[in-house]
């Protein structure tokens, strides 16, 4: 037995629906849905929402923890949500927000403008710190990721954009060997 797929969810502060193959968490923070496969049975027992599986199958044995999990992920995110924060490293390198839309000047000879997705709010506390925050934990993921691909922490000096709990090992420089 999938030892994250055996443990129950609990969903006392969040409301849930599952009808046609589909789950759909409702809490404070909005609304998630996820379409489950087939062989995965999801019941609702009370303030407890159980994952099962049909057979012992390799594939079903996959499905039953990533189901599990993603069903766990859009709970804690309809309740507290999420949030990564991204440090920039730089002289000169710095961040803005201009309405919804984040301005970077990273040491290119332009700057860029970053349109964030509708469900997702970008924070400028500092001009060397950006916050991304929402309720999809893939999308969070997905936006930090995105704009850490901007630029990325480079070895040598460690120039770049990265996230706050990233350590960055330094290299040594060519006069190092000598």
């Amino acid at each position: 037995m999938s030892r994250v797929g055996k443990k129950p969810i609990n969903i006392k502060d969040v409301e849930v629906t599952h009808k046609n193959g589909e789950v759909t968490v409702k809490g404070k923070l909005g609304q998630l849905s996820i379409k489950t496969h087939p062989k995965i049975n999801i019941s609702i027992e009370g303030e407890e929402l159980v994952v099962t599986r049909n057979s012992d199958l390799k594939e079903n044995r996959s499905l039953h923890g990533l189901t599990r999990a993603l069903i766990q992920n859009m709970v804690l995110g309809v309740t507290e949500g999420y949030a990564k924060s991204l440090d920039i490293v730089g002289v000169g390198y710095r961040a803005e927000l201009k309405g919804t839309n984040l301005l970077l000047n990273i040491g290119y000879s332009h700057p860029i403008y970053f349109e964030p997705p509708k469900d997702i709010t970008l924070e400028v506390p500092a001009p060397t710190q950006i916050k991304v925050s929402g309720i999809d934990k893939e999308l969070v993921g997905l936006v930090a990721a995105k704009i850490r691909s901007f630029r990325k922490p480079e070895p040598y000096k460690g120039k770049g954009i990265k996230y706050s709990n990233e350590v960055i090992i330094k290299k040594a420089g060519k006069t190092a060997g000598k």
